[in-house]
């Protein structure tokens, strides 16, 4: 008899040391489906390489981006006839290394990038929450004005906006940002109102949550997936407004090394020295580039429907 009770009140066995931690085995399956995507895999390494150019710009560049030097003015790169050793990619039309005004200028535009991304989908997708959540007239005027910014050019839109605050990097980010806000908002409004409807909302509801935690701790959470996606579409946008803005004088001014500030700069020597035109442009191909492949692989990562077998 003693044995039997014995037996009964023995407490089970502890959990497994080894077993997978949630949290691991949830980014262990993140990069299964993101790295199938090789392309996505390419662009991830270059992001990353601009993104450390930048931070060590300093230390890469083999002279100061606005350092003039008078003997060396429009002179090829190195592996061109009259091209220098000591000036790489050869220098512009006032004798400036170009090598060290590109590596300078990833600073500008991955700054551009992520200043643009935080301050749309700040904005977006409060406003996004707000017109899912409540409905009704909230709904009705936040979209309507959302509708309304959408249907301008995004580049027009973007020009006017610059026009009224003036011409300038930072005036130029603050436009950016409020064109493209109205799709975070969009694509957050779709996906709280097919949340809000779900059980787990519903329990939270009554179980006495408020509007505040609902939105922000219970709905939003599970609406971060195609927002992910969307900002890394929306980083590659803003560096393209950007350079077009700069490139129509109304972004960042000279001297600044920003990548579309040097094509309008240069674009008067594009016969002459083409050089001056083509690394600026293919500076800001690859950043795109890049970008948008890691944006397919995040939308491959995270969209269940879109999951390879």
């Amino acid at each position: 008899m003693t044995e039997t009770t014995t037996t009964a009140t023995t407490k089970a066995p502890p959990a497994k040391a080894n077993e997978p931690n949630p949290r691991w085995a949830a980014l262990a399956e993140f990069w299964h489906y993101f790295s199938m995507n090789k392309g996505a895999v390419i662009g991830l390494v270059v992001f990353v390489l601009l993104v450390l150019i930048a931070i060590f710009a300093p230390l890469l560049a083999p002279h100061s981006p606005d350092q003039q030097f008078r003997d060396a003015i429009l002179a090829p790169p190195m592996w061109q006839e009259g091209g220098r050793p000591e000036f790489i990619l050869g220098t512009d039309q006032v004798g400036r290394d170009m090598l060290s005004r590109l590596i300078y200028g990833s600073r500008y535009s991955l700054f551009i990038g992520f200043f643009v991304v935080i301050g749309a989908l700040i904005v977006g997708v409060v406003l996004g929450v707000l017109a899912g959540y409540f409905r009704g007239w909230v709904d009705v005027a936040i979209m309507r004005v959302m509708d309304i910014i959408l249907a301008f050019p995004s580049l027009l839109l973007a020009l006017v906006l610059v026009a009224i605050l003036g011409p300038g990097l930072f005036n130029a980010m603050i436009a950016i940002a409020l064109v493209l806000q109205p799709h975070f908002a969009r694509l957050t409004r779709a996906a709280v109102m097919a949340e809000s409807n779900r059980e787990y909302v519903t329990a939270a509801r009554v179980s006495g949550a408020s509007h505040f935690r609902l939105m922000m701790k219970t709905i939003l959470p599970n609406c971060l997936a195609p927002l992910i996606v969307q900002a890394t579409l929306s980083f590659s946008n803003a560096i393209l407004e950007a350079a077009a803005l700069g490139f129509l004088g109304m972004g960042a001014q000279p001297p600044t090394p920003e990548w579309g500030t040097m094509l309008a700069s240069a674009r008067e020597f594009i016969i002459r020295a083409p050089w001056v035109v083509t690394f600026p442009g293919l500076a800001i191909l690859i950043t795109v580039l890049a970008i948008n492949l890691v944006g397919d692989g995040l939308r491959d990562a995270l969209d269940p429907k879109l999951k390879r077998s």
